[in-house]
């Protein structure tokens, strides 16, 4: 089946979750609620932030667009993530205005060339960011000048295969002396794992396996 932008506009409005999802929700949810919720690893509220979940209409299928961060950085480097960052004051408190601004300083895609579609639960990381993912849609060929300080590549994964449950591997790691689950995914010889891979779950339970 191939999703038209008002079927996926639709699941996204239909699919909301006020609870939102998160690294300590995933671990109750394996563990049962028994299991007392993990603490951030940092104290205090957290931080607001929004990424960019782009979706690129190609004819044959539609394709998510990710990026490789350096290996330099001194926060998740190497990790594969959306485009993305923390909310700042000039973006009002808005997550769509972070999410394509943050968008053209990390990959060079301008605002103009994305069509808004909803955005995914929000997704609150035991690093202490409430995350907002926004959707969107662009049309190729997708010209993109990535910031070589934060961005090594970027790259684009079918979406189909992103939304089928079988590519979804659930993990454990040990910290702090728990055990704590974690969602990946492997793409040839990517591995998407961590918050993007878990809001990538997030989009294959709103839009529906095998749907690109």
């Amino acid at each position: 089946m191939r999703l038209t932008r008002d079927d996926i506009s639709e699941r996204l409005a239909a699919g909301l979750d006020p609870r939102g999802r998160g690294d300590a929700m995933l671990e109750r949810l394996v563990d049962g609620d028994e299991v007392p919720g993990r603490r951030a690893l940092v104290d205090g509220p957290p931080r607001p932030a929004a990424v960019l979940v782009p979706l690129v209409e190609h004819d044959d299928g539609m394709t998510v667009l990710l990026t490789q961060r350096t290996a330099h950085l001194a926060h998740h480097p190497g990790q594969i993530s959306f485009p993305g960052g923390r909310l700042e004051d000039d973006d009002r408190g808005d997550a769509v205005v972070a999410a394509l601004r943050e968008t053209e300083e990390e990959i060079g895609l301008s605002r103009d060339l994305v069509t808004i579609l909803g955005r995914l639960d929000h997704y609150v990381t035991g690093t202490g960011f409430i995350i907002t993912p926004v959707v969107g849609v662009v049309r190729p060929p997708v010209a993109t000048t990535p910031d070589p300080f934060e961005v090594a590549e970027v790259f684009e994964v079918p979406l189909e295969f992103l939304l089928d449950p079988e590519n979804h591997k659930l993990n454990r790691v040990v910290v702090e002396g728990r055990r704590r689950p974690f969602w990946s995914m492997t793409w040839e010889e990517r591995v998407i794992w961590g918050a993007t891979a878990g809001m990538l779950v997030n989009l294959s339970d709103v839009l529906g396996a095998k749907c690109g």
